[in-house]
């Protein structure tokens, strides 16, 4: 999402702050994130980010 933002700052994907700050805590362990917040997460935000992703490639 970083790179995608530095090459296409105008890029309409909802909450990129919030997915970039999620990938880190994941990937590096930041305070161990709860298996109750990612479900939340995928329930919630990733439909909407498939969505998102499926009009800018135009599908």
């Amino acid at each position: 999402m970083s790179r995608i933002l530095s090459k296409e700052p105008d890029i309409k994907i909802s909450n990129t702050r919030k997915i970039v700050d999620t990938r880190n805590r994941i990937i590096h362990g930041y305070d161990s994130v709860s298996e109750e917040i990612l479900w939340g997460i995928i329930i919630k935000n990733l439909p909407e980010l498939d969505q998102e992703v499926k009009n800018l490639l135009g599908k």
